[in-house]
């Protein structure tokens, strides 16, 4: 095999794991297969370790392959039980040691400072250390959860040397990037807390370095869908064309599931849709003891990549009612682009966190944490608007929603960036 000349590496929580992040490693290195680089790697968690994590997964058979020349690496632990934590990060650092130390010019993509970003630095100070490393670029995605679930979080504890040192990790990287403006925003923020706390100047370098690079999406698989094989996918799931109101991401109080559930049976368009909730989470089992004896409501805990674009399109509604809550903050909607894309019915979610810049004045918006209003907002879905209404409304949604095409993404998170050459 020949030596690459140039490569992208991706540190990711990355499939199986349900997280937007997930797709967007996808994303970002299927284009960079024609942008020039040819080894692509995703270095993420082994299997055993995010099954133990409790974290959300996708069934391992309904994966879909990555194209060739992307590899996905998941480094065992490195140590004994003794141990019990570090191993895997240790693994995880030691694999981007080797990769930063081989001479093949790299672009380093993070996303979620911690443990990935954490794991870069550390690696590429001690390749650095030994002499190698000097043709590494890397790039630090920060998302909302990284300031929500860790600066605001030990700034509440009294414990703000965690936050410094989180944000002293994202600032060590040679680009630093928020999934949305709203992100943005919030990092300078939480920076500017930790300063009266620390004594620090991270607020004015967040604000003068921080830029914004949207989730890349993969708009080909969204539109052009062959009704077929929507009405296909329904049949084997006992649905039909417009005859439900689709759910379709992680099951959490955070996305508002226990909202909707309230709003589907408070609402007059129960007599005509049925609601599917899809996806699973930490909070299924109480979500589903709330919808319990509602044989309306159906939970899908095993929807493929290649089954989601065809249960949107097939929808009468899509609805993520996200609400802010402590451990939680819905920085863009991913799901909600997608849904756009695929051509359904209306979108309809709440104003909270970057959902505004996903959907760009096109769905229908309601407060967060309003059960009530939600229910109002499907009954206008599925019982107000005419079929021209509907697509006209799905004409402006999918026109808006294409700015986020992952080539558009990528070339605008790698151009102007001093990436090395082969």
């Amino acid at each position: 095999m020949s030596r690459p000349t140039r490569r992208l590496v991706i540190v990711v929580r990355a499939d199986p794991v349900i997280c937007g992040h997930s797709g967007e490693a996808r994303n970002l290195a299927e284009v960079a297969l024609t942008r020039g680089f040819d080894d692509v790697r995703i270095v993420t968690w082994p299997i055993p370790a995010l099954q133990a994590a409790g974290l959300p997964l996708k069934p391992l058979d309904s994966i879909l392959p990555y194209s060739p020349g992307i590899t996905v690496e998941r480094p065992e632990p490195v140590g004994d039980y003794r141990v019990p934590d570090g191993r895997y990060l240790l693994g995880l650092t030691s694999r981007l040691y080797e990769l930063f130390t081989d001479g093949v010019p790299t672009v380093c993509i993070s996303m979620y400072l911690s443990p990935h970003t954490n794991a870069v630095v550390e690696a590429l100070h001690g390749a650095r250390a030994g002499g190698a490393g000097f043709g590494v670029t890397t790039i630090a995605k920060a998302v909302g959860s990284d300031i929500t679930n860790i600066v605001r979080t030990t700034l509440a504890e009294g414990r703000a040397g965690a936050a410094a040192f989180l944000l002293t990790t994202f600032l060590a990287n040679d680009a630093c990037v928020a999934v949305s403006e709203y992100t943005r925003d919030l990092i300078v923020e939480s920076a500017l807390q930790v300063d009266a706390v620390c004594g620090t100047r991270f607020a004015a370098e967040c604000a003068a370095r921080v830029s914004v690079s949207y989730p890349p999406i993969d708009t080909a698989a969204y539109v052009d869908l062959d009704p077929a094989a929507v009405d296909a996918a329904l049949a084997r799931r006992g649905l039909r064309r417009d005859g439900y109101v689709l759910f379709l991401s992680r099951v959490t109080l955070a996305k508002g599931v226990d909202d909707l559930v309230a709003a589907y049976q408070a609402s007059a368009g129960r007599e005509h849709v049925r609601l599917v909730i899809a996806g699973t989470g930490p909070e299924l089992a109480q979500l589903r003891a709330l919808a319990a004896g509602d044989d309306r409501i159906d939970f899908l805990t095993d929807v493929s990549d290649e089954e989601k674009p065809l249960l949107m399109t097939g929808s009468a509604a899509f609805v993520l009612p996200s609400k802010p809550r402590p451990e939680f903050v819905e920085t863009f909607g991913i799901a909600l682009v997608e849904a756009m894309l695929a051509g359904g019915g209306p979108v309809i979610t709440t104003t909270t966190g970057g959902i505004p810049e996903s959907v760009g004045g096109t769905a229908i918006e309601v407060a967060a944490g309003d059960p009530a209003g939600l229910a109002a907002a499907i009954d206008r879905a599925v019982l107000e608007l005419t079929p021209e209404d509907r697509q006209a409304a799905a004409l402006r949604a999918r026109a808006y929603a294409m700015r986020f095409d992952r080539v558009q993404v990528f070339d605008g998170l790698i151009d102007g960036l001093a990436v090395p050459a082969g």
